[in-house]
């Protein structure tokens, strides 16, 4: 069961991005089916305790999507980011604070960042996280202050 709500969250996520590249106009690049195994994807290092592989575009530079892993116990400190982002849980959990409490991103649930809400986010004390992230724009952390 819980497999299954993953699969539709990522499936909703994916549709989602689809349909913010078409309303931004990218009408002319050839549609083909994607397909990334979040458990065979090549991951990289992002900084310590995070690594992320590439889904589309590219988190540097503009709207993309990726797979993203925090090491247990990960803590990002308060921080905010330009953009929206968009996550599902697939494996663990990405914990999530704000003025308004905590959240436990698990797998099959989703959670939306509003670009420039401050809030703290880490990993599962045990198991880390793993998770679908995705934003119509490049991707930042800056430190709250």
């Amino acid at each position: 069961m819980k497999r299954s709500l993953v699969v539709i969250g990522v499936a909703v996520a994916i549709m989602a991005a689809w349909s913010v590249g078409r309303v931004q106009g990218q009408k002319g690049q050839a549609e083909k089916i994607l397909f990334v195994d979040a458990e065979q994807a090549k991951y990289n290092s992002m900084s310590k305790g995070v690594s992320s592989a590439a889904i589309r575009g590219d988190a540097n530079a503009g709207a993309h999507a990726t797979f993203t892993k925090f090491d247990p116990g990960q803590d990002n400190g308060m921080h905010t980011h330009t953009n929206d982002v968009w996550i599902v849980g697939i494996k663990g959990a990405y914990l999530y604070k704000d003025e308004a409490g905590e959240k436990r991103v698990g797998a099959g649930d989703f959670l939306r960042v509003p670009g420039g809400h401050k809030h703290w986010s880490g990993g599962d004390a045990k198991e880390g996280a793993l998770f679908y992230e995705e934003s119509s724009g490049k991707f930042d952390l800056i430190p709250a202050k």
